[in-house]
């Protein structure tokens, strides 16, 4: 598996090994050890799926008392995924890193617990997958703006598909003001 490094502190962009021929391929998704040497050694009790259509935005979300680390892929489809720093104590506050995951490269992005993170679908269709090291608590999710001018993440959508609570995030300024 290569391990890619980013310039936020433990974001992680992983190609694990695929094994393919004329029939198809074999991917070996998550193995603890060989994970844990590449420095991811929480323990993941959730996994999630999601799947959605084409210009769909989902994001940018995180969790404010119990955060998740997340391992996301796409096992169908392909999306833009991001991880923004949202630590107002690093050096890296404010700052962002994006990917394409897709089910031809089988790339892999580790967001540790606390980064905001979010998605939009580049394909017609994506599955996007989840381990995670927290359960999902639905009244602890914090959200930042998607398109917060501070943040200036390139999304490659004009005018995604939001849900009404993306609609209403705050920017990051406003969340750490507390005007939110």
């Amino acid at each position: 598996m290569k391990v890619i490094e980013t310039p936020l502190s433990g974001v992680l962009i992983l190609e694990p090994r695929v094994f393919g021929d004329s029939r198809g391929f074999f991917i070996e998704s998550f193995q603890v050890d060989r994970y844990r040497d590449a420095g991811i050694d929480l323990a993941f009790v959730q996994d999630n799926q999601s799947r959605s259509t084409k210009g769909v935005l989902r994001g940018l979300h995180f969790q404010r008392t119990a955060p998740q680390g997340k391992l996301v892929r796409v096992s169908r489809g392909a999306v833009w995924d991001v991880a923004v720093d949202i630590d107002p104590q690093s050096p890296t506050y404010g700052q962002h890193v994006g990917v394409e995951l897709n089910d031809e490269n089988h790339r892999q992005m580790w967001v540790p617990p606390g980064y905001a993170h979010g998605f939009c679908v580049l394909s017609e269709v994506a599955d996007f997958e989840y381990k995670c090291t927290d359960y999902y608590r639905p009244e602890d999710e914090g959200a930042v703006l998607w398109n917060d001018p501070d943040l200036n993440i390139p999304w490659p959508v004009e005018n995604p598909r939001l849900s009404e609570k993306d609609l209403n995030n705050p920017t990051l300024r406003q969340l750490v003001k507390g005007d939110n």
